[in-house]
């Protein structure tokens, strides 16, 4: 936190605790409601928390409403009046409220919707049928629309009379009769152009738009790719049904990067903040994959026991033992790389299944140049400072070294491949980052070192 927000977040504690609420509201309306949110969430207990929203400039209380985290948001709607509850229900976007109700228990998602109006109930319920993870559960069906016979002047005055309810009002929409959308006009396009204009005739036909069904992740990419505010949303017969606006975009995008990198570092995804979090869900959420990377491991060990007999024979093989923690360790870094690099360009579409064979081409030079590379300063480090403490020949640091070329290509090219299968079969390309990796690159890699120590030593 900055400075100045902190000394504003003093005078906003020292108004609301010596009950100068007159000073208190002004200090408000200054500021942002995500500002204010966080001011609740970092210096209110629980039982001034609803004192304190209570104080709230009503233009602004929706707002901050939105902002706060669920488990407060349910405190203080158990706690509002029904008159409160619908002041507040009703002053929200639909977005914002299905989104709310998405993380409330049933009791409470009842008296939310109880307190709504039957019309945005009932646009409610329809938003609440799609998919967690296609546009539709994040759209609005909050927009402005027109005919394309619409004259510019009538267009405003629509947008006067409707634009206080609608998320966004620069993006505007045109339909037909039967909500088929067939173009888009900006309020920049309106207001260059003469009042009498017809909005056919400034309207862009050619729209970029998502379907109801759509994966989310992928509406979000548009936005990137096409710098747009707002996009709209058809349905299967092509008709406006919402929109979906930037800030959404935004959180979709922070959501599926913060639950790529989860899944990178072994740990189910979670929609809480850390701090947020409780011991025992920290627990759960890390264990299953440890679980599943320590039984994993029980194939390195019966690698190890497999050829232990042989290795006993092999001149230097109680030396080989100690290079096993390096090949493996530098395999799977140079796996994990690769793996990590190739999720990323699916998540942004840099790299599709078409894409394959450059791919694998591209990674497989880079794999040779760094392999290479680590081999001969592998070797150089083994003649030089691990002969002086270990019995090494120039045939035993050969064989590692050897082996360590081998294992890196193998790797990468793991690592490449890994991320386009899981995709092609519709699973998430992190969820095989980090365990399958490793444990995929630690057998081969010790399969690969063990055979060829046996067959030249």
């Amino acid at each position: 936190m900055n400075e100045e927000l902190h000394a504003v977040y003093e005078k906003l504690y020292y108004f609301f605790e010596t009950r100068k609420y007159a000073d208190l509201r002004i200090l408000l309306l200054d500021m942002e409601p995500f500002d204010i949110a966080r001011f609740i969430e970092d210096n209110l207990e629980e039982k001034e928390e609803l004192k304190f929203f209570r104080l709230l400039p009503k233009e602004l209380a929706s707002d901050v409403f939105v902002e706060i985290e669920s488990d407060i948001q349910e405190n203080l709607i158990k706690a509002f009046t029904d008159k409160e509850l619908r002041e507040v229900v009703d002053d929200m976007f639909l977005d914002d409220t299905v989104d709310i109700i998405e993380e409330m228990p049933a009791n409470v998602v009842k008296r939310i919707l109880k307190n709504s109006s039957p019309e945005n109930r009932k646009q409610i319920n329809s938003l609440l049928e799609y998919p967690d993870d296609s546009a539709g559960s994040i759209m609005t069906t909050e927009y402005v629309s027109f005919s394309a016979s619409t004259t510019v002047e009538t267009a405003f005055e629509k947008i006067r009379k409707t634009g206080l309810n609608k998320e966004t009002i620069y993006t505007c929409y045109v339909t037909d009769r039967k909500k088929h959308l067939i173009g888009v006009v900006t309020v920049k396009d309106m207001l260059l152009a003469d009042k009498n204009e017809l909005i056919a005739h400034i309207m862009e036909e050619s729209v970029v738009t998502a379907s109801t069904l759509e994966d989310k992740e992928q509406v979000a990419l548009k936005f990137s790719n096409y710098d747009y505010l707002a996009l709209p949303v058809v349905d299967k017969e092509g008709c406006l049904v919402g929109i979906v606006t930037v800030d959404d975009a935004v959180d979709v995008i922070q959501e599926e990067a913060t639950e790529d990198i989860q899944k990178m570092a072994a740990v189910l995804p979670s929609e809480k903040p850390y701090l947020k979090q409780s011991i025992f869900s920290l627990w759960k959420a890390r264990l299953p994959w440890l679980l599943l990377l320590m039984i994993s491991a029980t194939f390195t060990s019966l690698i190890l026991s497999k050829y232990e007999s042989k290795l006993q024979y092999v001149v230097g093989g109680a030396v080989l033992y100690a290079f096993v923690p390096m090949l493996m360790g530098t395999a799977g870094n140079a796996g994990n790389q690769t793996s990590v690099t190739i999720i990323r360009a699916i998540a942004v579409g840099d790299v599709q299944f078409r894409d394959v064979l450059r791919v694998i081409l591209k990674e497989l030079f880079v794999a040779l140049l760094v392999g290479l590379t680590v081999a001969v300063v592998c070797f150089g480090k083994l003649m030089l400072i691990d002969r002086l403490y270990n019995d090494i020949t120039l045939k035993m640091a050969i064989v590692v070294s050897a082996v360590l070329f081998a294992s890196i290509v193998m790797a990468k090219l793991v690592g490449c491949l890994l991320p386009i299968l899981a995709k092609i079969c519709k699973l998430d390309p992190a969820v095989v980052a980090s365990p399958f990796m490793t444990t995929i690159v630690d057998v081969l890699s010790l399969i690969l070192y063990c055979s060829i120590a046996i067959a030249v030593l």
